[in-house]
């Protein structure tokens, strides 16, 4: 986390991001920096913006007014291409026109790296092939998706992201409608690659425990405003997350690990 105002080594950050729907303001003037290598997490009730604001992050949505600036450079200033060799997304939920293999999904990653005639070369094919070593998906790389876990499936979509490349990995809820043991794997991996690898990770979570047992930075959003941002241990305060998730939680330290865990009280 960058601190005391200090947003010049920032990797992706906003200034003065006002966004809304419909008329109905949901980001007024919002500033937020994520530096080179971390591993955030923002978390919040239903509504409160986590989607729309990596929506705004990765391109896909503009903002009304103020600048979404990647690496020193307006986001948007570059083009789409550009867009794609700096940050992967991995979107809440993917899905598919066709039923492509994971190798063939995987390469999809590849689009924006691709030359005249879009055919891949043997970059593109060690790209792709390194992503699916990291993420555990080579050894079905030539199954359908159809054919796929819902854990197998999102590790594949990891896969695509990683094999363009990126400086930057967004991920809506990347561990939705999963059971605890893939849910675990992914938050392994992403630690994994954020640690190996220097890859900075922002993800949105429902799962609050579980992002503060894998993240380093919490980012605690209601309403569009930053609530509480720092440490696990600093922003799961029982009266700060009472109010924000508007029902009573208690907060206790893991015997094992030290770190806050909430629950209902």
């Amino acid at each position: 986390m960058i601190q005391d105002g200090d947003t010049s080594a920032a990797v992706l950050q906003t200034r003065g991001l006002r966004f809304g729907y419909r008329g109905r303001p949901l980001f007024a003037g919002l500033d937020l920096s994520v530096a080179p290598g971390e591993m955030a997490a923002l978390i919040g009730p239903n509504g409160s913006g986590k989607t729309t604001l990596l929506k705004l992050l990765s391109g896909a949505l503009r903002p009304e007014a103020g600048q979404v600036i990647l690496s020193g450079s307006p986001l948007a200033d570059l083009s789409a291409r550009e867009r794609a060799r700096r940050i992967g997304v991995v979107p809440q939920e993917t899905s598919m026109t066709f039923d492509f293999t994971v190798i063939e999904t995987v390469l999809m990653g590849r689009t924006a790296w691709l030359g005249l005639f879009g055919i891949e070369g043997p970059e593109d094919l060690a790209a792709a092939r390194q992503a699916m070593e990291s993420t555990g998906t080579a050894g079905f790389s030539h199954r359908l998706l159809s054919q796929l876990s819902g854990g197998e499936r999102q590790l594949t979509v990891i896969a695509r992201a990683l094999a363009q490349a990126p400086r930057v990995l967004l991920l809506d809820e990347p561990t939705a409608f999963l059971d605890i043991r893939h849910r675990l794997e992914i938050y392994g991996l992403l630690r994994r690659l954020n640690a190996d690898e220097g890859l900075t990770i922002l993800t949105t979570s429902h799962d609050i425990n579980l992002a503060a047992r894998y993240c380093r930075r919490i980012l605690l959003i209601k309403e569009g405003a930053i609530r509480a941002d720092g440490a696990p241990a600093d922003v799961f305060r029982p009266e700060i997350l009472s109010e924000v998730y508007e029902t009573p939680l208690a907060v206790v330290a893991d015997a094992a690990t030290g770190l806050p865990f909430a629950m209902p009280r």
